[in-house]
């Protein structure tokens, strides 16, 4: 059983969304805290709060694509506590539309954060776990796009798919070296996060110049119908995650119903037959589009 009294925490995308209900579970279980966020004001304005509530919090302003800037991060965590005993690799962004339509901005963008964010932080945190024997864990935030394919968000889907291999094989490789830190791959559905404003975030050097096709705008009105109507909230995640971290449980599947179409896509590849549309099982968004 792990245990969180007293422990740190790290989480990557800590302002809004998981990734402050992270912080807030943490912090009620007696945990000290490090936010970080490419958000400068809502982080600052996220650890006020917490520490408002009693919470041992700091916070360092980080761009997680950037490799240097999660060394940076770590480096300030144990500036700041000693060690690392929960690392959350939470930050992410998306794009949505037609696969072609998509730019080389897009790619950087979404690769950057959501992939190369989760890579930089199983680099740089790991062996600073691994050299404190005793246990520590690692979540990696993925999604059911991780599991599934649905049209019109190739590269969140590809980036996500990324997130799901990368934490498998990390599992592994833990398990082969020896040592007490284990890791959980996180996969929800939609919840209502700030995901669908992520855009917000998006470096002037990696924005766009032509406005969005209309396969784009579709995309985004269907996400943002569908992150409103989730019926879990951030907090429900973070519960059901502390447990599962808890119990040291690798998958971590928020929406259990999601998994009727897990089987589809494996059964469409055992067949060998060509891709099923996934949101076939899910009417509700399929009209949303």
């Amino acid at each position: 059983m792990f245990q969180f009294d007293g422990k740190v925490a790290v989480i990557t995308g800590a302002a809004s969304g998981f990734g402050r209900a992270f912080a807030e579970k943490g912090a009620s279980l007696g945990m000290k805290l490090v936010l970080a966020d490419v958000d400068a004001g809502a982080l600052a304005q996220a650890v006020d709060a917490l520490r408002a509530s009693g919470a041992e919090v700091v916070g360092v302003t980080t761009d997680v694509s950037d490799g240097a800037q999660v060394q940076a991060l770590a480096d300030a965590s144990l500036a700041a506590f000693g060690k690392v005993h929960l690392l959350f690799n939470n930050a992410g962004v998306g794009a949505g539309g037609f696969l072609w339509e998509s730019s080389a901005n897009d790619w950087d963008w979404v690769f950057g954060v959501n992939v190369m964010g989760v890579a930089h932080g199983v680099r740089v945190f790991t062996p600073i776990m691994l050299a404190q024997n005793e246990p520590a864990h690692i979540v990696n935030t993925a999604s059911v796009a991780g599991l599934l394919s649905p049209p019109s968000m190739g590269i969140y889907n590809a980036s996500k798919h990324a997130v799901v291999s990368l934490t498998e094989t990390l599992y592994h490789d833990l398990q082969n070296a020896g040592g007490q830190v284990s890791c959980s791959l996180l996969c929800p559905a939609f919840v209502p996060t700030g995901i669908a404003d992520a855009e917000r975030t998006r470096p002037d050097s990696l924005r766009n110049g032509a406005q969005p096709t209309r396969s784009q705008q579709a995309a985004d009105k269907q996400l943002q119908r569908a992150v409103r109507s989730g019926k879990l909230s951030a907090a429900d995640v973070a519960s059901l995650t502390f447990d599962a971290i808890a119990g040291r449980r690798f998958y971590i599947l928020t929406h259990p119903a999601i998994l009727a179409t897990v089987r589809l896509r494996h059964e469409d590849i055992e067949q060998q037959r060509n891709p099923t549309d996934p949101l076939s099982l899910k009417p509700e968004v399929k009209e949303a589009r």
